[in-house]
């Protein structure tokens, strides 16, 4: 299985890109028609549309009625083009203000936050940021979402800590919301269509006695959120337990 990560490119030429740095820029050569805004612009709308497989540097010269070796003099590949199209979505990302509010409430704006980018550009969740865009977009982004936590009495580390786990509790959580999204488009049918199709099929192999804990609470969660996987409710549940987990942490009396 193939995973798209960011970092990946050439890192002198990505961050020179990422900066805008116009040392960058060819001298010399036919006048350039476009700007590099405009290159990624296309590439993250052709991603939101169908999707990061469908991303090719061939295609986004298409939609941008260039030749693919003129895209090249503005970008030198697909990796340095993802972290353009990461660090941009991350520079249009709203910033709430998360003053004047409790610890709890301004992690969870951090984190609605994150979950709506994923909505807006389901490609992203699917990128691995172990190695993370560093240019405006990102590091502005960064400061914001530490704001959350300053101020409380953590460590430097434990800060850094605190929001890696949140984010990637969300990251998470936005893949699962798109995988059954997707199943989904695929099979015609929604979860609770096919639970009503699937369930009676189950019965008929099913012993209660021998499995009676998963007999009964898998009829209750089903019951309860009309099939075997809620996104919406898993990601309440899961992020209450997430802020329940940094609590500890943040809340402890040595504070």
């Amino acid at each position: 299985m193939k995973i798209e990560r960011s970092g990946a490119g050439d890192p002198a030429r990505t961050l020179a890109l990422l900066w805008r740095d116009q040392s960058a820029v060819p001298r010399r050569g036919p006048q350039r028609a476009l700007d590099l805004d405009a290159v990624v612009d296309a590439a993250t709308a052709l991603a939101d549309d169908e999707g990061f497989d469908a991303l090719t540097m061939r295609r986004v010269a298409q939609t941008l009625r260039v030749s693919p070796m003129t895209l090249y003099t503005y970008v030198p590949g697909k990796a340095e083009l993802l972290d353009l199209m990461l660090d941009a979505a991350y520079a249009r990302m709203p910033r709430a203000a998360l003053t004047g509010a409790d610890w709890r409430q301004r992690l969870t704006t951090v984190a609605d936050d994150n979950r709506a980018l994923y909505t807006s550009h389901p490609w992203a969740a699917a990128v691995s940021t172990l190695r993370p865009t560093l240019g405006p977009g990102a590091i502005a982004k960064y400061e914001h979402e530490l704001s959350a936590l300053d101020g409380l009495g953590l460590t430097d580390v434990e800060m850094d800590d605190c929001l890696t786990h949140l984010l990637t509790f969300v990251q998470a959580n936005a893949r699962a919301t798109i995988e059954a999204r997707a199943t989904a488009r695929a099979t015609a049918m929604d979860d609770a269509q096919w639970w009503a199709a699937t369930g009676p099929l189950l019965a008929r192999h099913l012993d209660p006695d021998t499995y009676p804990l998963a007999t009964r609470v898998g009829t209750a969660a089903g019951t309860a959120h009309g099939s075997a996987h809620d996104p919406d409710h898993a990601y309440r549940f899961g992020l209450h337990r997430v802020l329940d987990g940094l609590a500890v942490l943040i809340d402890r009396p040595t504070r």
